[in-house]
């Protein structure tokens, strides 16, 4: 990389969705003058305070790295201006960016989210894309304003969401075409190349932050939104469902299209744990129980028979 195409960079994100992009414009040549991530928190059963994992990564790579608690802070916002920044590269870091913040650099600061905007603006969107049955998702990397995802569009690739696809896989999948795109998106800009685009008026949908009991399953849904749901919440929060007072996570699932049950939502109708739903029958695969490996629910019910009848809470 040239001196001339060199950018003095600062760095906003948090976890493992951001490291690809980190790690693209330390690989570019650009100078990344400063790295910023939320603040370390307890994890873990010894609740130790852990960094995220792009301070891990910045860490790692020798990059300074500041974890305020916010930006609205105006000796923050000092500090950010007194970087002499090209630009900022944004990737769900997980703080609001207050407009003085937003300005400081010469060239504004860019965001790298995963959907195709204006569709699921906001905390969620890989999950959000597959519960609601899309076919495709993506990256749009944007130039960022004061609202939530609403800035105009700078680059944007779309991928397929496949019948099998989970939010793990999705995740690392837009993960990896984020790190492919920063690249190119920070040379048109900076060249004047790559014009802004404002996001449509219409399309426009938000997607909600997850909440951990969104993962129970509701059987009085159809039995494809519950599939849905068993990708959508892998690995976080994991779809479930009640067994005798006991929480099992359901990892697999597939669709049995027998219409409308005579059967009570939550039924299991046979030795192979077919679970009427209002709509249709799920059949979950693979299943875990409390403190166990994950398994075939072959085996599942080999430790544990559930008798055709039984109704699920």
């Amino acid at each position: 990389m040239s001196d001339a195409s060199r950018l003095r960079v600062a760095f906003l994100g948090s976890p493992d969705f951001a490291v690809p992009t980190l790690r693209a414009l330390i690989e570019a040549g650009h100078e990344v003058a400063c790295v910023y991530a939320q603040p370390p928190r307890p994890a873990g059963r010894g609740k130790r305070e852990r960094p995220t994992a792009v301070q891990a990564a910045a860490e790692a790579a020798g990059i300074p790295v500041r974890t305020p608690r916010t930006l609205r802070d105006p000796e923050e916002q000092a500090a950010f201006a007194a970087l002499g920044l090209d630009v900022a590269v944004v990737v769900a870091y997980g703080l609001i960016l207050p407009p003085a913040v937003l300005s400081a650099p010469r060239l504004g600061c860019v965001n790298v989210h995963a959907s195709l905007l204006p569709r699921w603006r906001g905390a969620a969107p890989i999950q959000r894309a597959i519960l609601a049955g899309d076919t495709e998702t993506g990256v749009t990397i944007m130039q960022m304003d004061a609202g939530l995802d609403t800035g105009a569009m700078l680059l944007r690739r779309a991928v397929p969401i496949g019948p099998e696809t989970t939010a793990a896989a999705l995740h690392d999948t837009l993960a990896t075409l984020g790190a492919q795109l920063i690249e190119p998106t920070l040379a048109g800009l900076a060249s004047g190349a790559l014009t802004a685009t404002a996001q449509p008026a219409e399309g426009v949908t938000y997607a909600r932050k997850l909440e951990r009991d969104e993962g129970r399953l509701d059987f009085s849904r159809p039995a494809a939104e519950l599939e849905r749901a068993v990708r959508a919440f892998d690995p976080w929060p994991g779809a479930f469902l009640d067994l005798e007072g006991e929480r099992v996570k359901v990892l697999a699932a597939r669709v049995l299209k027998v219409g409308a049950l005579a059967n009570a939502p939550g039924t299991v109708l046979d030795h192979e744990f077919t679970i009427a739903c209002g709509e249709d029958a799920l059949r979950p695969t693979r299943v875990q129980r409390a403190g166990k490996a994950p398994m075939a629910t072959e085996a599942f019910l080999r430790g544990l028979p559930v008798a055709a009848g039984t109704i699920l809470g």
